[in-house]
């Protein structure tokens, strides 16, 4: 079969994590440009509210409420799918979580939870998807990070797992398409986004944990996951600050490590007071909001990201970062010599 993607007016989609955050904001925008939304997370009075509001806007929207580390649990919102819609076009792996500290300060045990929810998650939800997808055709995606690329102190355990989403990513991508099944595989790769992430994390720093600027609208992510379920994409990065590191950390993987040292260690640390609150770990927080409470400056337009939904323009776009930090590379070698 060739592959081929509906237009989103067509599509039933399957978005997991779709509480709050990055998820809420794509099941929203998907539902306004018509698709038909099947929402999974864990907090349950949050995905009925997210459904009620989207059918009172006169769209389509089904919720199961499951934990991604479940795999019987994840099968039974595309059984929810298939029940009600008759199938599914395209699946977003969405759910994830994290934890602030030091790697030798982490409980392992909270360590095995994280990659439960960001990597297994995946696993089970691409898996499933897969079976569904080789033989009626369709869009997978998988929200990564720029931490995919580039690992990121103080959060060691959230850059391994995403590390591991990546290479499972690419490698079913891989073996699907040597199999010829009709399916898109696309790896999100957003720079830092401002949703409820930091709250919900497990913190283990001093201080209440922030993002390290630029920091992004999740509106910008939403529309890259819905570019990609129309459009067949193999990676795709949210915000020009996410490319920039990526690339950085291919060609002076160095310069990024030290970049990273000196940026995200002191750029983490918020300074204000830890919130009394508990983290979503092992169990849902609260839901129902997109933003976080960044308290600097979140860009609603990136104009890496707009050009990178034309492939011609994103193309130049590319060159043109890698020529820059080639420059920059050079110069810093002939300043050492």
């Amino acid at each position: 079969m060739k592959l081929r993607l509906k237009k989103l007016k067509n599509q039933v989609i399957i978005i997991t994590g779709a509480s709050s955050g990055i998820g809420l904001a794509t099941a929203r925008m998907a539902a306004r440009k018509g698709a038909r939304v099947v929402v999974a997370a864990r907090n349950e009075p949050e995905l009925r509210n997210l459904c009620e509001e989207i059918q009172r806007s006169g769209g389509e929207a089904r919720y199961v409420a499951a934990d991604v580390a479940n795999e019987q649990e994840i099968r039974g919102v595309a059984a929810e799918a298939v029940g009600h819609f008759g199938g599914f076009d395209t699946w977003v792996n969405n759910a994830g979580v994290s934890i602030y500290g030091r790697i030798l300060d982490t409980q392992i045990e909270d360590a095995r939870r994280l990659f439960d929810t960001n990597f297994w998650g995946v696993v089970h939800g691409s898996r499933i998807a897969a079976e569904h997808l080789r033989q009626a055709g369709g869009a997978l995606i998988n929200v990564g990070s720029v931490v995919s690329d580039v690992a990121a102190p103080l959060q060691g355990f959230y850059a391994a797992s995403k590390h591991a989403v990546k290479g499972f990513t690419d490698a079913l991508r891989m073996e699907l398409e040597e199999q010829k099944a009709p399916i898109s595989i696309t790896l999100i790769k957003p720079g830092a986004i401002d949703t409820p992430y930091t709250q919900h994390a497990k913190n283990l720093l001093e201080d209440e944990p922030t993002h390290t600027p630029p920091v992004y609208d999740p509106e910008l992510v939403a529309e890259a996951i819905l570019h990609a379920a129309e459009n067949p994409v193999r990676d795709f990065f949210v915000g020009g600050g996410a490319k920039l590191m990526s690339t950085m950390g291919r060609y002076a993987p160095r310069m990024a490590d030290k970049y990273m040292e000196s940026m995200m260690v002191s750029g983490t640390h918020s300074g204000r007071p830890r919130e009394n609150k508990g983290d979503a770990l092992y169990s849902p927080t609260f839901g129902g909001e997109e933003r976080g409470n960044y308290q600097g400056m979140a860009r609603r337009t990136s104009a890496y990201t707009s050009a990178a939904l034309h492939p011609v323009i994103s193309g130049a776009i590319g060159l043109g970062a890698t020529f820059l930090l080639g420059s920059l590379v050079k110069g810093r070698d002939r300043v050492k010599s």
